[in-house]
């Protein structure tokens, strides 16, 4: 029984052909020596496969899926081709599983990478070959083996730009509407290594009107729990400019 994922591309391969009535399946005909054989793909598994494997058939089943799927045209139904990837399950399923106890990596990327190594090693593969089957398979397998190579050695990063496109996006969604008559607060620290280091102090305004804005200002803002009213002493340090601008101006 071939074990299945239901996020995988293998899984839906092995419920396209399992589930399938039997009229819509693909059946082949293989000749063995004198003897001409009709098998559904179960059958044709199982010849493949089976406990008690028959050589001559199992070859006659590579060849006659093989040449099948190569004459069939490409298109949207590619019932032949998907034969033969499902013929081929078995043997990728080993090593899918080599791969992922000896590197790990995401299981959907690799299945869709040795159905990708199939396909594309089915028009290649001779029919006539006594190993057509594991020409195809060892396709697959490889490009398993090449994709876990290359993606253990990335490194993912950060796409800046789309990062910050939607947090300048979310900003934007939530950001209140500027009240008419509105003020902004700048802040100009100095040049200084460790940033701002000192308390925020709003200066004493010269009339009380401007008091008041910038107290509410701080209010609306949150800083109210940085922000106290002093006079700035004489022979304290400079840490910064502050100005209010009326909302939406130049600055």
């Amino acid at each position: 029984m071939t074990p299945t994922d239901s996020l995988g591309v293998f899984a839906r391969i092995d419920r396209d052909f399992l589930e399938a009535p039997d009229a819509l399946q693909p059946f082949l005909t293989v000749t063995v020596g004198a003897r001409t054989v009709r098998l559904s793909p179960r059958e044709s598994r199982r010849a493949l496969y089976g406990p008690a494997p028959d050589t001559a058939l199992r070859t006659a089943v590579w060849r006659q899926a093989v040449s099948v799927a190569q004459r069939e045209p490409m298109g949207r139904d590619s019932t032949w081709r998907l034969l033969v990837v499902w013929l081929a399950l078995p043997g990728l399923y080993r090593s899918l599983h080599k791969v992922r106890r000896r590197f790990g990596g995401d299981r959907t990327d690799l299945e869709a990478e040795a159905v990708l190594g199939v396909l594309t090693a089915l028009d290649a593969a001779d029919p006539s070959s006594p190993d057509a089957g594991g020409q195809v398979i060892k396709a697959g397998v490889n490009r398993m083996w090449d994709y876990v190579n290359r993606t253990r050695k990335e490194v993912p990063v950060v796409d800046i730009t789309a990062f910050a496109d939607a947090r300048d996006a979310v900003i934007a969604a939530y950001e209140p509407l500027q009240p008419p008559g509105g003020w902004e607060l700048h802040l100009t620290p100095p040049p200084l290594h460790d940033g701002l280091a000192a308390t925020l102090r709003f200066a004493e305004s010269r009339t009380q009107r401007e008091g008041e804005r910038l107290g509410a200002l701080a209010q609306r803002t949150g800083l109210s729990h940085l922000v106290f009213r002093a006079r700035r002493h004489e022979e304290a340090d400079l840490i910064g400019t502050l100005s209010l601008l009326p909302a939406g101006g130049r600055r």
